[in-house]
């Protein structure tokens, strides 16, 4: 379910010292409910996926669409990335000592850091500066559901236009597919 950019920015996560400089585009309720020490399973299901492979044949289009076009258009090469030093490299010491956090299966992000209750990962092209952050929520209920936000840095005009060309794509058909993946594997253990 989507959730209100209060639901994330009211939280006292330390991404939000790390993302002044970029946009909160999207904030999800994941369907994860679990225990406090649940956290790192979430990571782990989220790192491991691979929506190219396992997804529903709308979503696994659109992702070979994208990783074509970005190939012909040269958008994903390294020398590609903006020359503005990484999220990483601007890690505060105390989380710099702290574990990144694990390795993606299938996408090229990178993990930043892994706290008890948040975990930010990000990733650069030619289009923009993403980050993905996933935090643990408490409920009411004593339990706790994972909370999915994508921070935006678009790099100029060509970023501006992809990041709208794409909102539709992701929130009618990606995300939605994706949070009943992260659902069924959460609650049959899987991933």
């Amino acid at each position: 379910m989507r959730l209100p950019n209060t639901a994330q920015t009211s939280r006292p996560w330390r991404i939000h010292e790390l993302t002044r400089d970029y946009r909160l585009e999207d904030v999800w309720a994941l369907p994860t409910s679990g225990r406090a020490d649940d956290f790192r399973r979430l990571v782990r299901l989220i790192a491991s996926g691979d929506p190219s492979r396992s997804s529903p044949r709308s979503v696994r289009m659109l992702w070979a669409i994208r990783w074509k076009v970005g190939e012909l258009l040269a958008w994903d090469r390294p020398n590609a990335v903006s020359t503005e030093p990484t999220l990483r490299e601007r890690l505060p010491a105390d989380l710099r000592a702290a574990p990144s956090g694990p390795d993606f299966a299938a996408f090229p992000f990178t993990s930043l850091y892994l706290l008890d209750d948040e975990w930010a990962a990000e990733i650069g092209n030619r289009t923009m500066r993403g980050v993905l952050h996933v935090g643990w929520v408490p409920e009411e209920t004593g339990r706790y559901r994972g909370q999915l936000a994508v921070y935006v840095k678009p790099n100029g005009l060509l970023g501006t236009g992809y990041m709208a060309a794409i909102r539709p794509f992701r929130h009618l058909i990606v995300y939605p597919q994706m949070l009943r993946q992260i659902g069924q594997a959460w609650r049959t253990g899987s991933g």
